[in-house]
């Protein structure tokens, strides 16, 4: 099973790192696309929410996921089709677990007269909230046949055996 490399970072360096900086670029980049919709539209009021949504679905693939918890750690699945693992980075906080990827598809000169094509190209990104501290160097993360698979760890402290609940 392909591992896939696991950026960790403790609390003292979570705050100032390329991670902030990416999240709070992805920000920006749906608030234009938002924008774009919205003066599309005809500047008419009340759709700015669905005008959010849209840029989001746009721009980036919220993949299918789970959450589990169990045993002391946090087990997350997350659908990946088409990702090698070199193109997928999961970054591990004492509260969170995100992913990020991206897919490229492109068609050759060699590929003949493309009729008809579905595949795209967007950002996958995935952040996973916890309810309890983990030991960020006790992640681990596989990808087998479409399935990032990660495995987080409780810290000591937060081992309190409280179950997550579905919101």
């Amino acid at each position: 099973m392909p591992q896939v490399a696991i950026e960790r970072l403790d609390e003292k360096h979570a705050a100032n790192t390329s991670v902030v900086d990416e999240v709070k670029t992805l920000a920006e980049r749906i608030r234009q696309r938002a924008f774009e919709i919205f003066e599309r539209r005809g500047d008419s009021d009340g759709s700015a929410v669905n005008d959010w949504l849209t840029a989001e679905r746009d721009l980036f693939r919220i993949p299918e996921s789970e959450l589990v918890e169990r045993e002391g750690k946090f087990e997350a699945r997350i659908a990946v089709p088409g990702i090698d693992p070199a193109d997928v980075t999961v970054t591990a906080l004492p509260d969170a677990l995100i992913v990020q990827g991206s897919t490229v598809h492109k068609h050759e000169d060699t590929d003949g007269d493309v009729r008809f094509c579905e595949f795209d190209q967007r950002t996958l990104f995935r952040r996973f909230d916890l309810p309890e501290r983990i030991n960020v160097d006790q992640v681990t993360a596989n990808l087998d046949k479409g399935v990032l698979q990660l495995t987080a760890r409780k810290s000591a402290q937060s081992a309190s055996g409280k179950s997550l609940r579905a919101a």
